[in-house]
């Protein structure tokens, strides 16, 4: 770390909603709403925060749909909507949420002020690529409103679990606010004074990686260059130790005519043991034992048996060009899977194909099973301790490798910048 560089965390005013039931005012992240989600959310109440975080222009107002999203802002706070805290403090967030198999879980986080400063520093890292229009938007959003509407997402590396175990023990007594999104619960404490102090040092002991959020966090740093008095992000900060914490895999749904499964599967006896699932088994079940040791997937076809795929002990990886630059990235489930099974298939079909992604199992199998698409390969999770190694060896991750449940909901705090 550089002793010369301001606390990676601090505690910050943050402004919240006057209400304590948040569940008509709170939406997910911008990059997960769909037109039709945001029509819904936006009828929740006028105040909802996707008004703000995807704003739209009335008519007549010019188009400028960023400086509606400044003006319903500055509504909102001279109404009383909105009102900053009496203090700089940290926020913990529990969300009570269930997994895709049905068990229960409740990650502990806090929302705090977290330098956005570029990648060179190794403080805060990536493990994804960035696109230039997100940015630009998110960026545009910022300039106008001069606010972090929403947090982006980061794991600290925690080994010894204190900062696990003093979030535990901020998260008891009533909340100062709640709210129930799309099956998820949320509650909200606020913490301040030497509590919150310690809980920012605990959290900025090391690096800090990003989760969810790099085109936000990305964004900050670029609004930083141009006012470097405003080189903090609002960002939601959760121990890697958190029992809770949890990494869905995102399964590869494949459409287009003309994949031919049989001699798929002939190619791939050269880097797999191929097998099948028998029909009364668990497929997620199954493809946990079987990626226990080594990398595995599971392939449906329309008409046919489930094909399970595990990686020869003896593969020779280093004949696959496209597999990635370090033996970080090569050491991928999704990265191996992607190149000798998901390109595979891409490229053996009569049609034009295109990809979709899935967290959920059932939705992948259902789209081969009703005969809409042509394939999907589900795959185990990516593991936590392979973003960190990626993100150590300065790489970037395949396209949809992660995707980190719950979602961190936007609305529950504001940070003026």
């Amino acid at each position: 770390m550089n002793a010369e560089l301001p606390p990676l965390v601090a505690p910050f005013r943050g402004e919240r909603y006057t209400a304590r039931e948040l569940s008509a005012l709170i939406a997910p992240p911008y990059d997960v709403i769909s037109h039709e989600d945001r029509t819904r959310y936006a009828a929740r109440d006028l105040h909802n925060i996707v008004h703000l975080i995807l704003p739209e222009a009335p008519s007549g107002a010019g188009g400028d749909r960023y400086a509606h999203a400044a003006t319903l802002l500055a509504t909102w706070r001279e109404g009383g909507v909105v009102r900053p805290d009496p203090a700089e403090s940290v926020y913990i967030v529990a969300q009570d949420y269930a997994v895709p198999s049905g068990e229960r879980r409740t990650r502990i986080g806090m929302l705090a002020a977290v330098r956005a400063e570029p990648f060179a520093t190794r403080r805060v890292r990536p493990h994804e690529q960035t696109h230039s229009a997100p940015k630009a938007d998110r960026l545009a959003l910022l300039r106008a409103t001069g606010a972090n509407l929403e947090s982006i997402f980061l794991l600290a590396p925690d080994p010894d679990r204190t900062l696990a175990q003093a979030l535990v023990k901020g998260a008891s007594g009533v909340p100062a606010a709640r709210a129930e999104l799309d099956g998820v619960g949320t509650r909200l404490w606020i913490m301040s004074g030497d509590q919150a102090a310690e809980l920012a040092r605990l959290a900025g002991r090391a690096q800090l990686y990003i989760a969810d959020g790099h085109h936000r966090y990305e964004t900050a740093v670029a609004y930083a260059r141009e006012h470097p008095s405003a080189d903090r992000v609002l960002s939601f900060i959760v121990s890697a130790g958190d029992p809770g914490l949890t990494v869905l895999p995102t399964h590869r749904i494949i459409f287009g005519a003309g994949r031919d499964a049989a001699k798929l599967v002939a190619a791939w006896r050269e880097w797999f043991e191929v097998g099948r699932v028998a029909p009364c088994m668990d497929r997620v079940e199954r493809l946990a034992e079987l990626g226990r040791e080594r990398t595995a997937c599971i392939v449906a076809f329309p008409d046919a048996y489930d094909v399970t795929l595990v990686l020869k002990n003896d593969a020779a990886l280093d004949k696959v060009p496209d597999l990635g630059k370090t033996p970080a990235v090569r050491a991928l489930d999704v990265a191996r899977i992607e190149s000798l099974v998901v390109q595979r298939i891409l490229g053996a079909g009569t049609a034009t194909p295109s990809l979709a992604y899935t967290p959920d199992p059932r939705a992948a199998f259902d789209a081969v099973r009703n005969g809409r698409a042509a394939a999907a390969v589900l795959l185990n999770p990516t593991k936590v301790r392979d973003v960190f190694a990626v993100a150590d060896a300065g790489e970037v991750m395949p396209p949809k490798s992660t995707y980190f449940v719950p979602k961190v909901p936007s609305g529950l705090v504001i940070r003026a910048v």
